[in-house]
């Protein structure tokens, strides 16, 4: 959390533009979701050289990056307000910026913390039947902390419903409190130990790095959110690589390099005393259980892995 925070040096600003200097310089205002996300989020800002120093009370963090400003606030007020210009970008999911239809432009898709946007109701109350065709006698109690998604269910739905806002904890309303609920899970463990049955998936969503258009036509602003957002997808993609290293002879070297599931291509070179070739790769963490035993019945030898700490693949990747 943000008390376990460190500072680092501020070797690893975003540089400004030449031209900035002084009062000049323009900062750029971040936005960062307090909760079970804050800890992912600012890990990885951290490993693009961004790092925080807070106490437990502070909602302002002071990042290691001169020229960016802090503030911790709630996942669902951000969308809006970095749309209202308030703030020039910050982490929110996708949940809310379709709630709230907000206008912001999303830069990029983190896939932390992915869940589903479900309605679920009592398994006694809808039974075997379609709950948008049977009667229920009455109007049915429809909550949630989503109140556009919500609204918009009902009405595609044609439900004969009330909606009730609630604020946190909706899955416990059913039976008693509400018949349907609308709410976010990402395994479904909680409905199913309320005995609630999902009877509609809504949407999904993931966390998203997302920013303002006024931001985007500040070239200092933007320039610092393609290098954040190149450095964060960079770091990303190297979490599902890893490296490997190889020798091989000359005799074995087609057979190998034609079995690798490299990116592109491999590097190649040639061994000192010219009996074959080292070769390096950045292959898939989920393949290389059984690619190393593929790769030494076929000849490779003396082979190494380790992690990536970037991988910086270019924007038309």
């Amino acid at each position: 959390m943000a008390d376990k925070q460190s500072t680092a040096s501020k070797e690893g600003s975003l540089k400004q533009p030449e031209s900035s200097s002084g009062n000049e310089k323009t900062k750029l205002r971040l936005t960062i979701p307090k909760g079970r996300i804050q800890e992912k989020v600012m890990t990885l800002l951290g490993q693009i050289g961004m790092n925080f120093l807070a106490d437990g009370r502070s909602y302002r963090p002071l990042c290691s990056d001169p020229y960016v400003v802090t503030k911790l606030l709630k996942s669902q007020n951000i969308p809006s307000l970095v749309a209202l210009g308030r703030h020039d970008c910050g982490f929110s999911g996708y949940d809310w910026i379709v709630e709230q239809d907000a206008d912001v432009v999303q830069l990029l898709d983190l896939n932390f913390d992915p869940v589903k946007i479900v309605a679920a109701m009592p398994e006694d109350l809808v039974g075997d039947a379609d709950f948008k065709t049977k009667d229920f006698g009455r109007k049915l109690i429809v909550a949630s902390e989503y109140q556009n998604l919500t609204k918009r269910f009902i009405e595609r739905n044609k439900l004969n419903a009330i909606f009730v806002q609630t604020f946190g904890a909706t899955e416990a309303l059913p039976p008693e409190d509400a018949d349907v609920i609308v709410d976010n899970t990402s395994t479904g463990t909680t409905l199913k130990h309320n005995r609630l049955l999902v009877v509609e998936e809504l949407m999904r969503s993931t966390t998203r790095f997302i920013c303002n258009k006024q931001a985007l036509e500040d070239p200092i602003k933007r320039k610092m959110l393609e290098e954040m957002t190149m450095l964060m997808k960079s770091t990303l993609l190297a979490k599902e690589k890893v490296m490997l290293e190889m020798n091989v002879s000359k005799d074995d070297f087609e057979k190998v390099v034609s079995n690798l599931p490299c990116m592109r291509a491999p590097t190649i070179s040639e061994l000192y005393n010219g009996d074959g070739y080292a070769i390096k790769i950045a292959v898939p963490v989920k393949e290389v259980p059984d690619l190393i035993p593929t790769l030494v019945s076929m000849g490779a030898r003396d082979i190494l892995e380790y992690k990536v700490e970037k991988i910086v693949a270019g924007y038309d990747s």
